[in-house]
């Protein structure tokens, strides 16, 4: 059992610094590329990806080929529902993300992303889950955290940050939509689905507010590779059998932790530099991030 355990949380590890490292390929990409050339087509990477990923599944476990996976009706009606609807909280998400993260850096566009898990238990609310006084601290110093990170001594807001701060709140819509649908479907095969839904949505929007040339898809056709065959399709498979092995509380520690890797990689790669006010806001936030996740003491 601990040997499984082990194999999981190492999986989930190389997910989490894959992720941090896709932080780069996006800033790079926002350089040369728009948000919605960027998201769409490493989303339609990610998608082609996972088709021989659910193939090789299908014949680990002796079955057929499929995309659906399963004759039941109902439950291909789940799978194309939950696609759709994740789908389109991913565009929204992935879309502010790709857009704020050329406004910031790719540090601190990592530690206002994972607020999404300080952020799910805010809008648990809304549906009358249980919030927790330990989660509700960890609210608080994530708060105070975002200040020392988004504001200047001078009270000026990044407009990157804010951004990123709005695509962390769908990032957690699209954790609880996520919780919704994954216990009733094939969790690849609807990543799947989702990923050829955000990729769909987000091509008409190119021809319409962006223009992006031969040169310039030249230039960022590496980080849209590396986003849409690492992140999209190695680091969210990594998950899925990551999470089989791992207790879902110590499974998101271990995820968490692409916020640390993405400012190591943007210090490594790219020679940003984080004040020592940021550095401060982020310790607050990777704090909040690991309380929020401590379970409650029994009574």
């Amino acid at each position: 059992m601990q040997q499984h355990q082990l194999k999981g949380s190492l999986m989930l590890f190389f997910c989490a610094l894959i992720w941090g490292l896709a932080f780069v390929a996006q800033s790079v990409g926002a350089d040369h590329v728009g948000a919605f050339t960027f998201n769409g087509l490493r989303s339609l990477i990610g998608a082609v990806f996972l088709i021989p990923c659910v193939a090789f599944f299908d014949r680990l476990a002796g079955r057929p080929f499929s995309i659906w996976g399963t004759d039941n009706k109902t439950e291909q009606q789940d799978l194309i529902t939950g696609g759709i609807v994740c789908g389109i909280v991913l565009t929204i998400a992935s879309t502010l993300q790709q857009i704020g993260i050329g406004h910031t850096t790719v540090g601190k566009a990592g530690f206002i992303t994972t607020l999404y898990i300080v952020i799910v238990p805010l809008f648990g609310l809304i549906v009358h889950k249980t919030v927790t006084k330990l989660q509700w601290l960890s609210v608080f110093i994530a708060a105070v955290g975002m200040y020392f990170i988004c504001i200047t001594e001078n009270f000026s807001v990044n407009y990157g940050d804010m951004i990123i701060l709005a695509c962390a709140c769908f990032f957690a819509l699209h954790i609880i939509t996520i919780e919704r649908f994954s216990v009733l479907v094939d969790g690849v095969r609807m990543s799947l689905l989702q990923f050829a839904v955000c990729g769909i949505l987000s091509l008409p929007a190119i021809f319409f507010y962006e223009t992006p040339s031969w040169e310039a898809l030249d230039q960022a056709w590496l980080p849209i590779l590396y986003a849409g065959i690492m992140s999209c399709g190695i680091a969210y498979t990594l998950q899925i059998l990551g999470q089989k092995y791992v207790n879902v509380i110590i499974a998101s520690i271990i995820l968490s932790m692409e916020s640390v890797f993405s400012v190591f990689a943007g210090w490594l790669l790219l020679g940003e530099q984080l004040s020592l006010r940021e550095i401060g806001g982020c310790v607050l936030v990777f704090a909040a991030i690991l309380l929020a996740q401590m379970p409650p003491k029994q009574q």
